[in-house]
């Protein structure tokens, strides 16, 4: 499995992009990844790197941090991105749930003590993750291909170049003290992946092909997300972990 949250490219992972587009590609091609040689490319890429360094980190870090020291980072994360998924909202026009957000956001920073505890889940307000990608397909932009982006994961066109103005959108982007940005990146990394764990030894253990089968996770579930922000049907929710951004509609 790949990270869902890295805010910066390298240049070794430009220069991946550039040089993959020749990997053999099983079966028949399927229409909403016509890039899907370079993408297995980039997912062997991503996987590679995940097992060699991510994923055991993020096992260390389960290993030795206490589950309660572990739900108190996550809550602590997941309320600052409630403040972008309530912007979001507003952008959609979806007024009264931009509300729910920020009602959160001062829930969970002052009773929840800065968010460690997520007082508002207890009072009926449960949260729901938001991204820029959503507010362009609701807004009618199309999805373009399915994009397997480096350290990043799955994707599309759209949502990889909504995901410039989500990095924006990250508190975390405007903390001016290096030192301490980048810890708060390092530490939001690292548990996202430990949460990711389970998921990923599913996937090893269940799937005939990863690749495609994080794919089809994807964008079906990508697809109903784009669905509900319209107002339209969607599709069942496996629940999943949302890896940030939608596709095909």
């Amino acid at each position: 499995m790949t990270i869902a949250r890295v805010s910066r490219f390298t240049p070794l992972a430009a220069a991946l992009l550039l040089a993959t587009g020749c990997a053999t590609v099983p079966g028949e091609p399927d229409p909403r990844d016509p890039l899907e040689g370079m993408n297995r490319s980039v997912y062997k890429f991503n996987d590679t790197v995940d097992r060699a360094v991510f994923r055991p980190v993020a096992q260390g870090y389960q290993a030795v941090v206490p589950s309660p020291v572990r739900s108190c980072v996550s809550n602590f994360f997941g309320n600052l991105g409630d403040v972008w998924s309530a912007i979001n909202f507003f952008l959609q026009g979806e007024v009264p749930d931009g509300i729910n957000g920020i009602g959160r956001v001062l829930m969970n920073t002052t009773v929840g003590g800065l968010g460690c505890f997520d007082a508002a889940e207890t009072v009926g307000v449960p949260r729901q993750s938001n991204d820029f990608g959503i507010t362009l397909g609701r807004w009618g932009v199309g999805s373009g291909p399915y994009l397997v982006l480096p350290f990043f994961g799955p994707s599309t066109v759209r949502d990889g170049a909504a995901k410039l103005v989500d990095v924006y959108g990250d508190p975390i982007d405007h903390v001016d003290n290096v030192r301490v940005r980048n810890s708060l990146w390092a530490t939001d990394l690292i548990d996202t992946r430990a949460q990711l764990l389970d998921v990923g030894d599913m996937v090893d253990d269940l799937a005939l092909d990863p690749y495609s089968f994080v794919r089809d996770a994807y964008l079906q579930r990508r697809t109903g997300r784009i669905n509900a922000a319209r107002g339209e049907a969607g599709v069942p929710d496996y629940s999943l972990p949302d890896y940030g951004d939608d596709p095909a509609e």
